[in-house]
C-alpha cells in the first residue's frame, strides 16, 4: 500500500518518547509498504531529513514555529471557536494545503495521522483509509495534568480536557481505524466515542537491537532520570522527587547524587543544584551512556500522565533497575518486584530507591527480567504486528 504518514515532530533521531514511537512505526511500515512522510520541523533538520529519505518514498517538511505570542493568539482562537487549544495551536494552513495537494490525484491508499494533533490534516486528505494513531488518550492526560497543576495554567488545562473529550470522541468516530497504546487508553477513548468504536491496541515499542543493555560500573550508585524537561508532568515529578523524596534518601545515603537529564529544563528545575549540590541538571546530552553507566537506579516519579512512558521501555531494554509510580508504569506489563519497584508516597519511593542501591543482586534481577520483557513484548517487530490488520501486506 501507499501510505501518507503525518507527524508532528520529525521522527529522527529517536531521542524523545514520541520520536521513539514514530521512528519504530516508520521502520515497520516502510519494510512492508511505500511510505511518504510529511512532518513539521524545528530549525535546520536537513541532515535528519536525509537520513529519513533512506526509509521513505519521499519526505516533505514544513516549519513549525511556536512562541508566547503565537500560543496566546491560538488561545484566543480557541476561546472563539470552542476548539481545544492544543489542537488550534498546531493548526497551520500551509500543512492543510500540502496534504490536499499530495492526495489530490488519488495516489495514496491511506493516511496515517501520528498523534491526535495531526488528525485535522488527515481529514483533508483524499484517500480511502484514514487512521489516527493516538500516543495517549489526550483528554485523560490533560485531565490529570489539570488535577496536579497550580497557577493560571490550571484553568487552561481544565478547559482543554473538557473540549478534548468532545474532539477526541469525534475523531475516533469519524476515522476508519484508531490505535491506542494500552487497554487503559482504549477504554478512555471508547468512553468519549460512545463505546461503539473498534480500537486496535498497539503498545509503544522500542528496537531491542538498537537499544542494548548498559554495562553499569560495579560502584554505580547515582540516581538518574531521563526525560524531556519541558513537559509539565516530567517537571512536576522531578520537583516532587527533588523536594520530598531525595532528602529522605540523602539522609541515609549522603554519598548518592541525582542526575536530571533532558532538554530545556525550566528555571525551577535548573535551580535545584543551588539548594542541593548533589543534584546535577545537565539539560540535553548527545550521549547519556556515561551517566547510565554510573546509575544505580532509574527513577520515573510521575504524578500525572497517560499512554505509556517510553523512558521506562528504554530503561527496561537497557537493563536498568527502575523505581516508578503506579501512574508512571500504567499501560506497561510490569510486575512490582519482578521488573520494577512501584511506590506512590515519598517514604515508600525513597525506601525503594535505597533498597536497590543497597542490594545489587535485586537490582540485577530486575534488570534481567526487564530486558527479557522488552525483548518478548515491546520490541517493535513484535508489538507492531497489529498494524498488519490495518494495512494488509
Amino acid at each position: 500500500m501507499r501510505i501518507l504518514l503525518l507527524t508532528q515532530v520529525l521522527p529522527y533521531p529517536p531521542d524523545s518518547g514520541p520520536k521513539v514511537k514514530t521512528w519504530n512505526l516508520l521502520k515497520y511500515l516502510s519494510a512492508r509498504h511505500a511510505v511518504t512522510l510529511v512532518s513539521f520541523v524545528r530549525g535546520d533538520q536537513r541532515r535528519e531529513v536525509e537520513h529519513l529519505r533512506g526509509l521513505c518514498e519521499a519526505v516533505h517538511t514544513l516549519p513549525m514555529q511556536r512562541g508566547a505570542l503565537r500560543d496566546g493568539l491560538a488561545l484566543v482562537r480557541s476561546l472563539l471557536n470552542r476548539q481545544p487549544w492544543v489542537i488550534v495551536r498546531d493548526r497551520r494552513e500551509d500543512m492543510l494545503h500540502l496534504v490536499r495537494e499530495l492526495t489530490r490525484g488519488g495516489g495514496f491508499d491511506a493516511v496515517h495521522a501520528d498523534q491526535l494533533n495531526m488528525a485535522q490534516y488527515a481529514q483533508a486528505a483524499a484517500v480511502p483509509l484514514r487512521v489516527v494513531d493516538t500516543h495517549n488518550a489526550l483528554w485523560l492526560l490533560y485531565k490529570r495534568i489539570a488535577e496536579t497543576t497550580r497557577g493560571p495554567l490550571k484553568l487552561v488545562w481544565q478547559r482543554d480536557w473538557r473540549l478534548l473529550r468532545r474532539y477526541e470522541g469525534e475523531i475516533c468516530r469519524t476515522f476508519d481505524a484508531v490505535t491506542a497504546v494500552s487497554d487503559e487508553d482504549s477504554a478512555a477513548l471508547k468512553e468519549v466515542a460512545g463505546g461503539q468504536v473498534e480500537i486496535t491496541v498497539m503498545p509503544i515499542a522500542v528496537d531491542t537491537g538498537e537499544v542494548q543493555p548498559v554495562q553499569r560500573a560495579a560502584e554505580a550508585d547515582r540516581i538518574i532520570h531521563i526525560g524531556t524537561m519541558f513537559w509539565p508532568p516530567n517537571v512536576d515529578g522531578i520537583l516532587w522527587f527533588a523536594r520530598e523524596i531525595f532528602p529522605l534518601i540523602a539522609a541515609q545515603r549522603p554519598q548518592t547524587g541525582f542526575d536530571v537529564i533532558g532538554a530545556r529544563p525550566p528555571a525551577s528545575v535548573s535551580a535545584l543544584p543551588e539548594s542541593e549540590p548533589r543534584i546535577r541538571v545537565t539539560g540535553y546530552v548527545d550521549d547519556p551512556l556515561p551517566y547510565l553507566q554510573q546509575a544505580g537506579v532509574m527513577v520515573v516519579p510521575l504524578l500525572a500522565g497517560g499512554g505509556m512512558r517510553v523512558k521506562i521501555l528504554n530503561a527496561l531494554a537497557q537493563g536498568l533497575p527502575i523505581v516508578t509510580t503506579s501512574i508512571g508504569c500504567e499501560g506497561i506489563a510490569v510486575e512490582d518486584g519482578v521488573h520494577v519497584l512501584v511506590a506512590d508516597t515519598p517514604q515508600d519511593f525513597a525506601q525503594a530507591v535505597l533498597r536497590l542501591l543497597a542490594d545489587r543482586e535485586l537490582a540485577d534481577r530486575l534488570s534481567t527480567n526487564g530486558r527479557r520483557l522488552a525483548e518478548q513484548t515491546y520490541d517493535f517487530h513484535v508489538a507492531y504486528r497489529a498494524l498488519d490488520r490495518i494495512y494488509p501486506v
